[in-house]
């Protein structure tokens, strides 16, 4: 039984707790004994709410026990997510829990207050384990930059999991949770999903409210859902998103109901017929390598197959994306990151010194070294006799990015398709010491955050087995339509002999079913 719940999706448990196959309670124990005995060795969580969740996970069991006594309609009416247990990302404020971002500077921090997106999952009934690890304030693409520990990839404990939300997608690819939350400023979603062979999505910005998460670069920033299936995507999102008077980013443009009821088999693999899919050269960077490119262009041809229209089209701008990305980025970080000051909130190192010499010693003891760099970088940009050449520059630049896709859109096409990431899991330590190297690695996705709209990652087999993932982009506000796009694939690609693989170092973990 414990097995089978660890790997049951959202919507499976919800169906087992509807018919009484099996409870919340037991769904959260199964998950955490794994944890328990598993994340010594993965790495993924920071903290766990064990009794509380327990306690959670009874009030859920109790719900549904009396729902299933009044019949079909009351069963109908609970919230998609009760009893459904979810991890969230290191720097979502949840009150009375630790929020670290995954940093030093944030030890010993705990909450006084719910960020929106914590609101909601309780509100939705969603069963809240804990907070998973990451990349130091959500700068990195490895989660080799965290604080406290290192995250492993369950395909391969030598490799990164990706980043920066890494731990979120360990959690949910080693099934300690069957639903998860990260964040995603240049890709930390989609790449993690891509190398983690899980499925991942960053929506429109503004879909979901940033109130309560703690800011790397407020205009990138965007808040999504990791699952084991574009369902389980769907679901997640539609608890979380909305409009968010807290939040002046937050969009007023509908949740579309459509996300709760997701085509699925053969609906959703015969609604791919007809859709036009757009597939930019510029994606398939140098350097990408062989084995990741054969499988985007073979789940490309499964999509042709089934009846889609795939042109090859040209992005020009792409190739100035991930310059871009690391001008603006930097920038709106160091403005962010200038409230860690020692006095408000989080680690003071204060010595004898004066004000100043307490400002500086705490940031330089608090910050790690790729915080540093990208604070360093930022400031540089956004200095005197700097601004116009780079900062500027770099935003009008953002603007042709935008226009770029704006034609795509214009001409008809459903979607774009691309390959989430340019490689496979690479070896911790592989590109520590060349930082262009790693920020490499979100070539493919940080386009998309530039223009602020939709993507994800799903999964489209493997090269030399470890997981490759295909990306899917998609207009303004068209997550469902992605994530049908997605449940089509998976449909297509159901028998293939790389679905019924687990990661291969599960049982490396310390006994994982």
């Amino acid at each position: 039984m414990s097995a089978d719940l660890r790997r049951a999706t959202a919507a499976q448990l919800r169906a087992g707790y509807c018919s009484g196959e099996f409870t919340p309670v037991e769904a959260v124990d199964a998950l955490l004994v794994a944890i328990q005995r598993e994340d010594t060795a993965l790495g993924a969580w920071l903290h766990l709410r064990g009794d509380e969740v327990r306690r959670e996970a009874a009030a859920a069991e109790v719900t549904y026990a009396a729902a299933r006594a009044s019949g079909a309609a009351a069963l109908d009416a609970l919230p998609p997510l009760l009893g459904v247990p979810v991890a969230l990302k290191d720097l979502v404020n949840m009150i009375g829990t630790p929020t670290t971002a995954g940093s030093k500077i944030l030890e010993g921090y705990v909450s006084p207050y719910d960020a929106t997106i914590a609101a909601k999952l309780k509100a939705a009934g969603a069963l809240i384990l804990g907070k998973t690890n990451m990349d130091e304030f959500a700068m990195g693409s490895s989660t080799e930059f965290s604080a406290y520990k290192r995250t492993v990839n369950p395909w391969d404990r030598e490799r990164v999991p990706g980043g920066s939300s890494g731990g979120s997608a360990s959690a949910v690819a080693a099934l300690h949770a069957p639903l998860s939350i990260g964040s995603d400023t240049g890709g930390s979603i989609r790449q993690p999903a891509s190398l983690t062979g899980i499925t991942g999505m960053k929506p429109t910005y503004g879909r979901v409210s940033r109130y309560g998460i703690v800011a790397f670069a407020s205009s990138l920033d965007q808040i999504g859902p990791f699952a084991r299936s574009a369902q389980d995507v769907a679901l997640l999102l539609h608890a979380i998103a909305g409009s968010d008077p807290r939040d002046a980013t937050s969009s007023v443009t509908p949740v579309d109901a459509a996300l709760l009821k997701l085509p699925q088999g053969d609906q959703a693999a015969s609604a791919l017929k007809g859709k036009r899919f757009a597939l930019p050269k510029e994606y398939f960077v140098a350097g990408m390598e062989p084995g990741v490119e054969a499988a985007v262009r073979a789940a490309v041809a499964a999509l042709q197959s089934a009846g889609a229209v795939i042109d090859e089209v040209s992005l020009p701008t792409t190739e100035h994306a991930l310059a871009t990305y690391y001008i603006v980025a930097p920038a709106e970080a160091s403005a962010n990151l200038a409230r860690y000051d020692g006095i408000r909130y989080g680690a003071s190192k204060h010595g004898g010194g004066d004000l100043l010499d307490g400002y500086l010693a705490t940031r330089g003891r608090g910050f790690g070294p790729e915080v540093r760099r990208r604070i360093m970088l930022g400031t540089y940009a956004l200095s005197a006799g700097f601004y116009d050449a780079y900062y500027l520059k770099a935003q009008k630049v953002r603007t042709l990015i935008a226009r770029d896709f704006d034609r795509i859109w214009a001409a008809g096409y459903d979607a774009i398709v691309a390959p989430a990431s340019p490689s496979v899991a690479w070896k911790f330590g592989a590109k520590m010491s060349d930082p262009v190297a790693m920020y490499l690695a979100d070539a493919c996705t940080i386009p998309t955050n530039m223009a602020g709209l939709p993507g994800l990652s799903t999964p489209c087999g493997l090269s030399e087995g470890l997981p490759v993932g295909l990306q899917l982009i998609g207009a303004p506000w068209s997550e469902a339509g992605l994530l049908s796009i997605a449940a089509g694939y998976e449909a297509l690609s159901a028998n293939a002999s790389w679905r019924d693989q687990d990661p291969t170092d599960l049982a490396a973990l310390g006994g994982a079913a």
